[in-house]
């Protein structure tokens, strides 16, 4: 369901789940063609300080654009920019919550800042903030 910028208002937050598996980590790595052997190699990736292999840190970070793009605002929306901090591995198997929560609005320019996160067995592995444009409900008819 598309939110139009008139039903938005600092605090309202939604998220996406999703549990990442070995495939998901091949087609990103074929899409995008980092095959950093961290992602694709596990006895590369065993004799590094994270004792294997960890999915791309952008393929954690992509979690946020579906539930932007889907959810909150979701559909009509337009993603103008996203700073990213990334604080821990996500590994094959794990479950990821992305998770936006609407920081500011700012109705001059129909824009929103939102607070962007992702969890794993709720620990916190990325933070970040994004700013999107909403159109309003007369913009879309």
């Amino acid at each position: 369901m598309a939110l139009y910028f008139e039903d938005l208002a600092q605090g309202l937050t939604a998220e996406y789940r999703k549990t990442i598996t070995e495939t998901d980590v091949v087609l990103f790595a074929g899409l995008t063609g980092d095959n950093n052997p961290m992602h694709i190699d596990e006895e590369f990736a065993s004799t590094t300080r994270f004792g294997g292999r960890i999915i791309h840190g952008m393929l954690t970070a992509s979690m946020l654009s579906s539930v932007i793009g889907m959810k909150l605002p979701g559909p009509g929306c337009i993603y103008m920019s996203q700073n990213l901090r990334f604080i821990k591995p996500v590994k094959i198997g794990d479950t990821v919550r992305a998770q936006a929560t609407i920081m500011d609005v700012f109705p001059e320019k129909q824009r929103v800042k939102l607070l962007t996160e992702c969890y794993v067995r709720g620990i916190k592995v990325l933070e970040g903030d994004a700013l999107v444009w909403v159109p309003r409900r007369t913009q879309a008819a």
